[in-house]
């Protein structure tokens, strides 16, 4: 298929064709800028929508909700899904609108060029047949005036009355314009040649040259036009594994919606700690019987007396007054108005302000913080005392005392996060026996000597001070629920110098809670065993064998240790360098360096 062949007739035609081509090629790019815009501008709504609706910081405490924080996620597919859209807009705008545009203006070139060797070609064309036609119209001329002279010559020669001069004069005037004519008609002849030569040449060399470069030009159009919607449809299948990846990640938000958790999370949110009131007594009007009223007033006494009590030491105990407002009917009505007015202000600082379950929440997380920070402050004063070690070792290292102002001042942080965790250990463990858990008591095991009547089971020779002080740890842990790392990393460690003040202070704690002097005339008949009790022996959780021989550090917690020795592992190492011990014959406690030891757990002995 050739238009030079097929086509040799349609030049005009040819030129219009091409050039509808090329507006078409236009056409297609205008479209594909088009919808690069529509992508950003969707991309950009879509980024949009999600910011919008990005959780606010006064909303944060709703995102716990399964549903919410499905829909957070919803949120951030939905932007890896914008982001994508975009993906899909520049990679059009690069690949195929900027190439649509260069194309375009090379065809309109080329076409220019072919379509200006065509005109050549059809001027050369013309020319030749404008000489023919001249060349043509001379012979007839001629032919016509040799034709008259002919006629003219015969009617001389047949005129007697011409002299002979005359009709020579007209016999020579024949003989010119019959060579004239002739003259004319080679010329004619010629022509004739020369232009049907350059029509075969126009015909079937140079216009169909003309037209193979224009149906090449075409073809080229047609096949890019192609090539660029593959294109296109390559840019967005390449995104589509991504854009299933954020669909597939919106339906696993989808389904991670919980309701049952939903519910145990209000519960757990709202929940008061209170009990519902107790039903209303029967009053006596006045002048009416007053010993019922005093037996009626009696029992109902004796009955709130023990809806309000805790159990501690396996003995009723009456709460300090929390549930004696609801002792009247005004009174009830105060107590409900306070709880409300409670769960919708502000926070103090101690929590005060919350009922007693959302009280112990706070105090838990609080304490909680605070013992990270008190162990990261305790690592990083670790560190600056041992590159001050290395320092004093190797002076050409660095100077020991630009350290010495970074030691004092991580000391002062750690100090006063040791004060406001035993500040929030003993706020929760308030807050314990406000929700009705039995109160913890660690007198006992604070002032390193047993109470009356009763014998401590871990206090053995010269160690009584170091065991009151591992066990003065063991009381924290116990009060505040946070786990031996927390109450270790509050300053129970044999380096920290705390222990006798953590001691002290939860003595002070324990004695000042435990004590209502109000409720002493409800308690007379109650033994001292509910405000002393001893703890039993911690339970091994492993094993391990001394590498090198410890002497202990004064008459501290610390324990001696010979090399080879095998001791009993009652407390891992909470990141303070130190593993609580004891020794399996003399029942024998302390802390010994972490590093002077090879341990053996019995989980991992059983694992293996």
């Amino acid at each position: 298929m050739n238009w030079g062949i097929e086509l040799w007739d349609q030049y005009d035609n040819l030129a219009a064709h091409t050039h509808k081509g090329i507006d078409f090629l236009d056409k297609y790019g205008n479209f594909v800028k088009e919808r690069c815009a529509i992508e950003l501008e969707y991309a950009t709504k879509l980024r949009r929508l999600v910011k919008n609706y990005q959780p606010k910081r006064k909303e944060e405490d709703e995102y716990q909700y399964t549903p919410c924080k499905a829909f957070k996620q919803l949120l951030q597919e939905l932007n890896d899904f914008a982001g994508q859209r975009e993906v899909v807009a520049e990679n059009l705008q690069s690949n195929v609108v900027r190439e649509l545009h260069l194309l375009a203006k090379e065809l309109r070139e080329e076409r220019k060029q072919h379509l200006n060797e065509g005109a050549k070609q059809m001027g050369v064309l013309h020319s030749s047949i404008g000489s023919l036609d001249r060349a043509r119209r001379a012979y007839e001329r001629a032919a016509r005036e040799s034709e008259r002279a002919l006629e003219t010559f015969q009617k001389a020669d047949a005129d007697l009355n011409l002299s002979r001069a005359e009709v020579e004069k007209q016999k020579a005037n024949m003989k010119l314009r019959s060579q004239a004519c002739e003259d004319a008609k080679q010329e004619y002849m010629d022509q004739l040649r020369k232009t049907n030569e350059a029509q075969r040449q126009h015909y079937e060399q140079r216009l169909p040259h003309v037209f193979k470069q224009l149906q090449d030009l075409d073809e080229k159009r047609i096949k890019n036009i192609k090539n660029f919607m593959i294109s296109s449809v390559d840019v967005e299948r390449k995104v589509f594994p991504i854009i299933m990846k954020c669909l597939d990640g919106m339906e696993q938000a989808a389904n991670s919606i919980n309701e049952k958790e939903d519910t145990k999370l209000v519960i757990d949110r709202y929940k008061s700690g209170f009990v519902p009131p107790e039903d209303f007594q029967f009053e006596t009007a006045t002048g009416g019987d007053t010993t019922d009223s005093a037996n009626t007033h009696h029992h109902t006494h004796n009955h709130l007396t023990a809806a309000r009590g805790t159990v501690s030491g396996n003995k009723i105990k009456k709460r300090g007054g929390l549930l004696s407002i609801f002792s009247s009917n005004k009174k009830i009505v105060e107590a409900c108005n306070s709880i409300k007015n409670n769960m919708s202000t502000d926070g103090k600082e101690d929590y005060s302000d919350l009922p007693p379950n959302q009280k112990k929440k706070k105090l838990q997380a609080k304490v909680m913080e605070l013992s990270k920070q008190v162990a990261q402050e305790q690592a990083a004063m670790e560190g600056l005392m041992k590159m001050k070690g290395v320092y004093e070792t190797s002076p050409a290292l660095g100077d020991p005392m630009t350290v010495e102002g970074q030691l004092n001042e991580c000391c002062d942080k750690l100090k006063k996060l040791r004060a406001q965790l035993n500040k929030f250990e003993e706020l929760l463990a308030e807050a314990n026996s406000q929700v009705g858990a039995p109160p913890v008591h660690t007198t006992a095991r604070t002032n390193g000597q047993p109470p009356p009547g009763h014998t401590q089971a871990t206090s053995i020779g010269s160690n009584s001070e170091s065991l009151s002080r591992s066990a003065s740890e063991s009381s924290v842990s116990t009060g505040t629920g946070t786990g031996g790392a927390g109450a270790r990393a509050a300053g129970g460690s044999p380096e920290s110098g705390l222990g006798g003040e953590l001691a002290a202070a939860h003595h002070d704690h324990a004695n000042g809670h435990d004590h209502d002097p109000d409720n002493d005339h409800d308690n007379d008949h109650e033994s001292d065993f509910d405000y002393y009790y001893c703890e039993p022996d911690l339970q091994p959780v492993g094993y391990c064998k001394a590498l090198y021989a410890f002497e202990g550090i004064g008459s501290g917690s610390t324990m001696k240790m010979e090399c080879g020795e095998r001791l009993l592992v009652l407390e891992t190492d909470a990141g303070d360098g130190w593993t609580r011990v004891r020794r399996q014959l003399t029942r024998e406690e302390g802390f010994v360096p972490t590093t002077y030891i090879a341990t053996t757990l019995y989980a991992d002995a059983n694992a293996h």
